[in-house]
């Protein structure tokens, strides 16, 4: 039997870099604690491409470090959008106690006794080596361009499975080999399962996926240890054992089931594993129909324990409530937490077409087509209207201004006849603003 530490999914970041490291390094105590003879990670250790002088990779290869310090270390090759091809190759010059193997290609390794790594040259081995301690199956992240180059884009997604199938079962003659000498064997990979679940819960279904089940029993590893998925989970049949860790902390919101890594106890004829959770940070959803209830936050406030908690509240109004919104006070209600982020969605005012409206002759005919459509009493807007077209804005901004004036001197004007022009006795207009 060996153990393993089994890590996926760190994506170290500078802006991740306090969540990632915490939990990583607590990781790391923890595997070194558990006993681990093999350390290894199954990609995903960056979250994007990092420089050499950048904080994140530094603290990364000082975990890295530390790990090589205690036990072997296997690298697999991510996605590439995370980790740039070539990238994870600086690992393996650290040059701890023990080797860093980087796997970025379809290969098999094998751990011999001295605690060294030896690689096949093709994508498996001839025959098992001697000496071997541990037989590694590593499929890192393919490159489904060149695939779809190959067989074209429409059978890409079927064709990608298909072939690794294919890959997996022929695997599988290595390692009966090697369980029959009592070597202990396990396959590693980085991809997506058909049917396994997304951190938030989401079954992955489709053909674009990897693997499935079938598939990598097919290859009869004792183990399977994968990566890319960030909720832990696994499957079991007789004597074998797939299984994602996880990602190693809490990187988004909605994130469900606990964070940690995999200590994996693999022999020739079977595995198991504990899953060892790690400090990832506690975070809470808060959704509200309409504005939020700063009652019903505060409320959520006293029953929970805020403090190193990140928060998310997000709300949906219509635009004429979007001013109802206090965020301040929102704030305010959520005071102890290590993060709040708010998000509100405003729905727009939906307006109504005034059906016929363009085809009216003239703006009478419009208006009354519009206060048609919107139930709106033409009446008072009409005898505005009908004194905008006889009235130049001059004389209507002077009339307004005259019967202000006598309004504050206290006149009473009435409709005592006259004409517009008339400033003495000219009656109010039907509307005060316009």
């Amino acid at each position: 039997m060996i153990t393993i530490a089994h890590f996926s999914d760190l994506h170290y970041a500078d802006d991740t870099l306090a969540e990632v490291d915490r939990c990583f390094a607590h990781a790391v105590d923890e595997a070194i604690r558990h006993g681990a003879e093999v350390a290894i990670i199954t990609g995903d250790s960056t979250d994007h491409a990092l420089p050499a002088h950048s904080p994140a990779f530094a603290a990364l290869a000082r975990q890295i470090r530390r790990l090589a310090d205690h036990c072997p270390v296997l690298m697999l090759q991510g996605t590439y959008s995370h980790e740039p091809p070539g990238m994870l190759r600086l690992f393996s010059l650290l040059g701890g106690r023990y080797p860093v193997h980087v796997a970025d290609r379809i290969e098999q390794v094998t751990l011999l006794g001295d605690g060294s790594w030896l690689a096949s040259a093709n994508w498996r081995f001839d025959t098992v080596p001697s000496g071997a301690r541990l037989l590694c199956s590593c499929i890192p992240t393919l490159n489904k361009a060149a695939l779809a180059a190959t067989v074209g884009a429409g059978n890409a997604a079927c064709a990608m499975g298909e072939h690794l199938a294919m890959l997996l079962e022929g695997l599988a003659p290595m390692h009966d080999a090697a369980r029959a000498r009592g070597i202990p064997t396990a396959g590693l990979s980085h991809g997506t399962v058909h049917s396994c679940t997304t951190e938030h819960g989401v079954p992955m279904a489709g053909l674009d996926h990897e693997f499935t089940k079938g598939a990598l029993f097919s290859a009869h590893a004792s183990a399977f240890l994968l990566g890319h998925i960030h909720m832990h989970q696994c499957w079991r049949i007789e004597g074998q054992m797939i299984a994602y860790p996880g990602s190693i902390g809490r990187l988004h919101y909605g994130e469900q089931g606990e964070k940690g890594f995999l200590v994996w106890h693999v022999e020739a004829d079977g595995a198991d594993y504990v899953f060892i959770p790690t400090p990832a940070r506690r975070t809470h959803e808060l959704t509200f129909e309409g504005p939020p209830d700063i009652a019903a936050l505060s409320d959520f406030a006293r029953q929970h324990d805020l403090a190193g908690t990140w928060i998310r509240v997000r709300w949906c109004v219509p635009e004429e409530a979007a001013h109802q919104v206090d965020r301040d006070a929102i704030a305010a209600t959520l005071t102890g937490a290590a993060g709040i982020k708010l998000e509100g969605r405003v729905l727009p005012v939906s307006r109504a077409r005034s059906a016929g409206i363009a085809r009216a002759a003239d703006l009478h005919a419009q208006l009354r087509a519009w206060a048609a459509a919107t139930s709106t009493d033409a009446t008072p807007l009409a005898a505005c209207l009908d004194v905008l077209e006889r009235h130049s804005p001059e004389a209507i901004a002077e009339r307004l201004l005259t019967s202000e004036s006598r309004e504050d001197a206290g006149l009473k004007i009435g409709n005592q006849g006259g004409s517009w022009h008339d400033r003495a006795e000219a009656p109010a207009p039907a509307v005060v603003t316009i």
